[in-house]
C-alpha cells in the first residue's frame, strides 16, 4: 500500500493542500479561499472535510500517514498560529489541536516560509547548500533561513520575520500595526499600494488606471510591464530597490550562499529579479559582493505543500 502525506499551505488569500509522496510528487491537490471564513474553527473543519474528500485519479490503494502544515506566524513547538497580521483571525489559534479533532494522525506545524525553505532544500535549487534563504512573496512577505543545514527558529520559535523589519521609518501602515514594514512594500499587496501611489503621482497613460485596486494582481502588473506600461515597470523597479537594500543588510548578518524568491510576486521573473540584484549588490559590503546567488525558486509545484509534507517524511 502506497504511503502518502497531506501537505497544507495556509496563506492570507488561499489555502492550498494536497497528497504528497516521499519523492515530492503531489498526486492530488485542492484549495480554499482563506478569507471566506469568519471563524477559525469553521475554517479548520471545512479544510478537514476537503482533505478527506481528496481523490487520486485511478488509484485507491494508499494510506495517509501524517499531516504537515505551513502557516503564517506558526509556532512549531506549540502548533499554534499567533497574531498573524495577514490572516483575519486574531490571537493564538490552536491549529494542531483542531486538526487532531478531525484526524488520528501525526501532525507537524511550521511557519509557511520555513516550509518553503525545506522544499527548496530537498526538491529545489538549494540541494547541497548549507546556508541559504527563501523569501515567500505573497499576500505578505515571509522568510525561511537555513544556517549550517538547519532551519533557524530562534529563542521562541519565530525567527525569520524579514517582512517585519522596518524598511521605511514612519512609512506605510502594516497589518501588524506598525509602520514601514518591508512587506508593505515588497509583497503582492505592497506592490499594489506602490502602483496606486504612482498612478496618483504621474498623469501619463497607463492600462492600470482601468483596473480597480481590488482586482489588481501581481500577474496583471507583470503582463502590463512586459507590454511596456511605464507605471507597471516603475512599480517593479521601486519594489526591487527596497528589497535589494533590505537583502544587502540581511547578507551582512547571515552570509547566505543563495537567496531564493518564491510566491506569486516572484513569478514576475526578471522584472523583479534584476532590480533586486542590482540594488543588493550596490549596497553590499565589499567582502560580500558577488558571493550570494539571487534567483527564483525552482521547486516544481507548491513549495508550501511540499515542504510541509517533508516534515512528516522526516526529510528535514
Amino acid at each position: 500500500m502506497k504511503e502518502l502525506v497531506v501537505g497544507i499551505d495556509i496563506g492570507g488569500t488561499h489555502t492550498v493542500f494536497g497528497l504528497v509522496d516521499k519523492l515530492g510528487n503531489c498526486l492530488a491537490q485542492n484549495r480554499l479561499y482563506t478569507k471566506d471564513f469568519d471563524s477559525f474553527s469553521d475554517f479548520v473543519s471545512t479544510l478537514s472535510r476537503r482533505i478527506k474528500s481528496l481523490e487520486i485519479p485511478n488509484q485507491r490503494n494508499y494510506k495517509v500517514i501524517g499531516i504537515g502544515v505551513g502557516a503564517p506566524n506558526a509556532d512549531y513547538k506549540n502548533q499554534t498560529i499567533e497574531n498573524a497580521s495577514n490572516l483575519s483571525w486574531e490571537g493564538i489559534l490552536p491549529l494542531g489541536n483542531l486538526l487532531r479533532h478531525n484526524f488520528d494522525l501525526p501532525i507537524k506545524v511550521t511557519n509557511d516560509a520555513n516550509a518553503s525553505a525545506m522544499a527548496e532544500m530537498i526538491y529545489g535549487g538549494a540541494v547541497g547548500m548549507k546556508n541559504f534563504m527563501v523569501l515567500t512573496l505573497g499576500t505578505g512577505l515571509g522568510s525561511g533561513i537555513v544556517v549550517n543545514n538547519e532551519i533557524v527558529y530562534g529563542h521562541s520559535g519565530f525567527a525569520g520575520e524579514l517582512g517585519h523589519i522596518i524598511a521605511r521609518p514612519d512609512g506605510r501602515q502594516c497589518g501588524c500595526g506598525r509602520y514601514g514594514c518591508l512587506e508593505t512594500y515588497v509583497s503582492a499587496t505592497g506592490i499594489k499600494r506602490t502602483v496606486s501611489k504612482l498612478l496618483a503621482k504621474y498623469s501619463f497613460k497607463s492600462e492600470l488606471r482601468e483596473i480597480p485596486f481590488s482586482r489588481m494582481s501581481a500577474k496583471k502588473l507583470a503582463d502590463a510591464a512586459y507590454r511596456g506600461d511605464e507605471i507597471a515597470i516603475e512599480s517593479f523597479e521601486y519594489t526591487g530597490k527596497i528589497l535589494g537594500i533590505a537583502l544587502a543588510n540581511v547578507v551582512a548578518i547571515n552570509n547566505p550562499e543563495a537567496i531564493f524568491l518564491a510566491g506569486g510576486l516572484s513569478k514576475a521573473g526578471d522584472l523583479l529579479l534584476k532590480p533586486t540584484q542590482y540594488y543588493m549588490e550596490e549596497n553590499l559590503l565589499s567582502v560580500y559582493k558577488g558571493k550570494t546567488i539571487l534567483k527564483i525558486s525552482s521547486v516544481k509545484g507548491n513549495s508550501g505543500i511540499l515542504g510541509s509534507a517533508a516534515m512528516i517524511w522526516n526529510l528535514v
